[in-house]
């Protein structure tokens, strides 16, 4: 028969976290396997959602997100959760900027970590590798009590050409980007340069060039 007082223990506490892991419940006084076997009825019952392997939030949680309406900046939050260190970057940033003529979905980020992918029932949130020493331009802001790692709009740019470097090839190609130019000011040019100094390669010097002839 199912410990109804213990699973109620664990329903109550995670109701409040954003995400929580098995690690995580560890303190309570219930044994490993009999906590597998809580989370296991509770997702079953949809009362809790897998972001990735063995990290959860309470679907509870999600509800309240969403009549805060804060739901936009705890998935925001989640993007740097779910892979550390990493930063929202490429076009979801530009989306934010009108700097893409055509939208895209889900989270894009950097990181010194490996490109991988996460899928869950929240989104995509996808991931790319960058050098350490390019791992910046980014800033720390808080939202609805959620800290989020975003790029700036200089660096989301960089990052989304840099990753382009090896076919960004002529003036006519970065063209066809159909990049939304008039929205990237002078400050975010200067800015651009800083990162191309910082990567200095040729590539990425013909791409500046294009960039401020446009």
């Amino acid at each position: 028969m199912e410990n109804i007082p213990k699973t109620k223990e664990v329903e109550n506490i995670i109701k409040e976290m954003p995400f929580f892991s098995l690690q995580t419940l560890q303190s309570l006084d219930i044994e490993d396997y009999y906590l597998k076997i809580i989370l296991s009825r509770l997702k079953a019952k949809e009362k809790i959602v897998a972001l990735k392997r063995g990290i959860y939030v309470s679907s509870y949680f999600l509800e309240e997100m969403r009549r805060k309406n804060s739901w936009n900046s705890y998935l925001e939050f989640l993007s740097s959760t779910l892979y550390s260190p990493s930063y929202l970057s490429l076009e979801y940033v530009l989306n934010e900027y009108n700097v893409l003529s055509e939208s895209s979905f889900g989270f894009s980020a950097m990181s010194t970590k490996k490109t991988t992918k996460f899928k869950n029932n929240l989104g995509v949130f996808h991931y790319h590798n960058i050098k350490k020493e390019l791992f910046t331009g980014f800033e720390l802001t808080e939202k609805n009590n959620f800290f989020i790692y975003k790029a700036t709009l200089a660096k989301a740019l960089f990052d989304f050409l840099y990753l382009r470097k090896s076919i960004l090839i002529s003036k006519n190609y970065f063209k066809s980007l159909r990049l939304n130019m008039e929205q990237v000011g002078r400050e975010d040019i200067e800015e651009f340069g800083k990162y191309v100094s910082l990567e200095n390669s040729k590539r990425m010097q013909e791409t500046f060039k294009f960039l401020k002839e446009i």
